[in-house]
């Protein structure tokens, strides 16, 4: 679609926010374009009073707001980023976009001996592998046992919820009014959204390989599916795991993701992920697998408050550690203990095997 070249300026101009970290959803894009359109515009004043009001900016941006406006309406330069500041940012990634960076409090304590919340950036390199059998099973199985769900739509069926009307009056029409049998139409089942979370902090590098290769897996097996890492930055893969060849795909997710093997801020991460409006849709209704093993860095509030949310937004919620393999497993940091009563379940993750297993269990659990 052609899109007039007075539009999409403004259209970027809500592209140029959202890289900011403004919350600006499509809807209230388009609602700023018809909001310029109404009101002429007559002056600039009419550009950035539409801006306000649709896009919803809040009153403590309003200054960095204008900056940005600024910068896109009347080609002024943005100031370059403080060197020094004491803040401490959290930035989402999505390869083929800017970086958005997210501001969070930085506490002293650390719960955890292995993790940390300091962030190194490193990319990985994956080993070549074959097939590996747990994921061969998987893969054969999944289609038809990942969890399900009722759809909206109808198929005919021998005995049904509501009577097919259509193709009773046809059948009907063939026999003089006569009806012999009784079309059914029943609702059809489709798949549950899945939503992957992977920590790949350093307390995970030994198992952070596997769970993405298992992640590629389920790409390929599920319907609707999203996949993202968690460490010191929020970062979306689904795109990364598309080819077909779990090498290939091993390869686009070790270039867009920057912060293999380094600090565990799992409660910061989340709280991004919430606070994108795009992002959150993703869990609701959805299956919501979390990799890790929760030794979460600093205060647990943050954590626990998007384990929350997150509870109440999904179908199921499940936590898989490789902790937890041992029966008698009890949960040691605060914040893992914390966020038990907004779990389905806390299961195991020592392994690819025991991933596969739980995950292909989920809908007979159900």
């Amino acid at each position: 679609m052609n899109i007039p070249g007075a539009v999409q300026t403004f259209i970027d101009f809500a592209s140029l926010l959202r890289s900011h970290g403004f919350a600006v959803s499509p809807d209230q894009t388009m609602g700023f374009v018809e909001a310029v359109g109404l009101l002429g515009p007559r002056s600039m004043a009419d550009i950035r009073a539409s801006a306000v009001a649709m896009l919803a900016v809040p009153k403590d941006r309003e200054a960095e707001f204008d900056t940005l406006f600024q910068s896109h309406f009347y080609g002024q330069a943005l100031a370059p980023a403080v060197v020094g500041d004491d803040e401490e940012e959290l930035q989402v990634q999505e390869p083929g976009t800017e970086t958005r960076e997210i501001s969070v409090d930085e506490e002293d304590d650390q719960p955890g001996d292995i993790a940390s919340g300091a962030e190194v950036l490193s990319q990985r390199g994956f080993a070549q592998t074959g097939s590996l059998t747990s994921l061969e099973r998987f893969s054969r199985h999944a289609s038809h046992r990942l969890p399900k769900r009722l759809s909206y739509r109808f198929k005919r069926a021998r005995h049904g919820r509501k009577l097919d009307v259509r193709e009773l009056l046809k059948s009907a029409r063939n026999t003089d009014g006569d009806v012999v049998t009784l079309p059914w139409l029943d609702r059809k089942m489709r798949q549950r959204k899945i939503l992957l979370l992977i920590d790949v902090s350093g307390s995970m590098r030994d198992l952070s390989d596997g769970y993405l290769r298992f992640a590629h897996a389920l790409s390929r097996a599920a319907d609707t599916f999203e996949c993202f890492t968690l460490g010191t930055r929020l970062t979306r893969i689904t795109n990364s795991l598309k080819p077909r060849d779990r090498n290939a795909a091993l390869l686009r997710v070790s270039q867009a993701v920057s912060d293999f093997d380094g600090g565990t801020r799992i409660g910061d991460s989340l709280s991004a992920f919430l606070g994108i409006p795009r992002y959150a849709g993703y869990a609701r209704g959805a299956l919501v697998l979390i990799l890790s093993d929760g030794l979460e860095r600093g205060d647990p509030g943050s954590m626990i408050d998007a384990i929350g949310r997150l509870g109440k937004m999904s179908w199921r919620l499940h936590w898989l550690s490789p902790l937890a393999s041992e029966q008698d497993f009890e949960p040691e940091t605060e914040a893992l203990k914390a966020v038990l009563p907004h779990l389905d379940e806390l299961g195991a993750a020592a392994d690819l095997e025991s991933v596969c297993s739980h995950v292909l269990n989920i809908a007979r659990a159900a």
